[in-house]
């Protein structure tokens, strides 16, 4: 689970970024909003749904899940690296995956092209860097 984990999360960055930088330049072109664009954030939202889920299942079953139920939350803060992977990198993903889900909502509401681009500019941009915020580039490449 852990290797699956760590490829969706590869194919989330690069998803999540593709959709700011495109939402970005079409923006400064002021481009109407296509189907195509749509497609991209969808992409980016499914796939950060689906790496939310396989994230919880590895977590439940990671070490990081058991050494945090022995430490209790209180000696878990004291370590950086267990914080990090138990408490910090839950927390900030699934704040990244809300900001997902908000921006893709809105864009659906917005009426206006540039209001659609701005949606994803801006939600997508900040999950994009909440998500690199706190990923554990240690542990990733382990």
């Amino acid at each position: 689970m852990k290797t699956v984990h760590s490829i969706l999360a590869a194919f989330v960055l690069i998803a999540i970024a593709m959709v700011v930088f495109n939402a970005v330049m079409s923006l400064k072109r002021e481009e109407k909003f296509k189907a195509g664009d749509r497609k991209l954030g969808l992409i980016a939202l499914i796939l950060t749904h689906t790496q939310l889920i396989i994230g919880l299942i590895t977590f439940y079953i990671s070490d990081w899940y058991m050494e945090l139920r022995r430490l209790g939350m209180g000696g878990a803060m004291k370590d950086s690296e267990i914080r990090l992977m138990s408490v910090e990198h839950p927390l900030m993903m699934i704040i990244a995956i809300a900001l997902i889900t908000v921006g893709w909502s809105k864009h659906k509401k917005a009426t206006e092209d540039k209001a659609k681009f701005k949606s994803f500019v801006i939600f997508y941009g900040l999950a994009l860097l909440v998500i690199l915020s706190r990923v554990p580039w240690a542990q990733w490449f382990q």
